[in-house]
């Protein structure tokens, strides 16, 4: 019986997938597996019994996951779980920044009491109009689930579409509309494009990455989309590229104090996956991830330990290892148990930078010494008996 605890409320129709073999515990301390959507994890002590922590979105800034690797607990996440529901907020973003649809709707609620309405509407709807998207250049930096899906509603709308992403899936580009033009530098899209989106993850390589010198490069009247992550951009910059001018809508889904209220910005209060659909997609994913590793010692889109997949475990016993990534480490494996003259049928071996895991399907199950030999062994944080 395995146990699992959620540190936010998580939809119904995810948690409905747990077999029999699952049960709900209110104490964190007893959870074999943690479900979490915003919760806070930085601060909190990680269970000993706990071995993974599966997140209902995309991103993991609200975990600790260089711990969770160290003790051995793996960190899901579901990419492309809520890839819709984002996209559709994207194409969103993109109308309300070229056609002024908010200010048009806030000057009928400021004049709702206005007995003639309806004529003087007609006398000031010309300070509301805008531009069509229609052959317009849109640049797409970023081509993961969300920036391929835009790409292709883009090129259904009329537009000219540019991508950039030196590491594009390969499940991405079968994906990708074959008319959609490939950047070959991130500052192509910048000179270029009408209109620009960004779909990156935050990482220390693209943080602050649309920055002052970014936006010297982008033409007049650029529109800037954020829907990925707030710091990816310069706010301060932006600000300043709509005062002078050479940008003429930032919209964001990261509400602050730097953006809030200001002209040139639309700011809408973190929706990107706020629907029923993204919510319910992303609590299925993350149960189905967390019991294929809990059941089987699998690992799929975890964020700091590798893609390891054996399938279902057909032998007597089946080991998961976490260690450090360095030379010599599986010879010192087997040798456990080549020593006890227990039969390695089958292993796979997969790092991630410094961290890497190793599974084994064995002719007969572990023993406590064979473990205990092998949580030993300098490098290991964790030894997981799977079956």
């Amino acid at each position: 019986m395995f146990k699992y605890h959620c540190l936010n409320p998580i939809a119904g129709v995810g948690l409905e997938k747990f077999t029999g073999d699952y049960e709900k515990t209110e104490d964190v301390n007893q959870a074999d597996g943690i479900l979490v959507r915003s919760a806070a994890m930085h601060d909190m002590e990680l269970p000993e019994k706990l071995l993974a922590v599966a997140r209902a979105g995309a991103g993991v800034n609200n975990i600790p996951l260089d711990k969770c690797a160290e003790k051995g607990i793996v960190v899901f996440n579901t990419p492309g779980a809520n890839a819709n529901g984002v996209k559709e907020l994207v194409i969103a973003g993109m109308l309300l920044a070229c056609r002024d649809i908010v200010g048009g709707i806030n000057w009928v609620a400021d004049h709702k009491d206005d007995e003639n309405i309806a004529k003087a509407a007609e006398k000031e709807k010309k300070k509301f109009a805008g531009t069509e998207v229609q052959d317009k250049r849109l640049g797409i930096i970023g081509l993961g689930a969300i920036g391929v899906k835009v790409a292709n509603v883009a090129k259904h709308m009329g537009m000219e579409v540019y991508g950039y992403d030196p590491y594009v899936s390969v499940d991405a580009a079968w994906n990708l509309s074959r008319d959609v033009k490939h950047a070959l530098s991130v500052d192509e899209i910048y000179e270029s494009c009408d209109i620009i989106t960004v779909h990156v993850p935050l990482l220390d390589s693209t943080r602050g990455m649309v920055d002052e010198a970014a936006i010297s490069k982008m033409k007049e009247g650029v529109i800037l989309l954020n829907f990925a992550r707030d710091l990816l951009v310069d706010e301060k910059a932006v600000l300043d590229g709509i005062e002078k001018g050479k940008i003429r809508k930032y919209v964001t889904d990261f509400p602050n104090t730097t953006t809030a209220g200001k002209d040139g910005c639309i700011v809408i209060p973190h929706l990107g996956a706020s629907t029923e659909e993204s919510e319910d997609n992303c609590a299925k994913m993350a149960v189905k991830e967390l019991m294929d590793y809990l059941e089987n010692g699998n690992i799929i889109n975890s964020v700091n330990y590798p893609k390891c997949d054996m399938g279902i475990c057909t032998q007597a016993g089946r080991i998961a290892i976490f260690h450090r990534n360095k030379a010599n480490m599986i010879t010192k494996f087997t040798a456990c148990f080549g020593d006890e003259g227990v039969n390695i049928t089958d292993m796979m071996n997969k790092s991630k930078g410094e961290v890497a895991y190793t599974m084994m399907d064995l002719e007969s199950p572990a023993t406590d010494e064979m473990i205990s030999r092998l949580q030993a062994i300098a490098g290991v944080f964790r030894v997981r008996v799977v079956k």
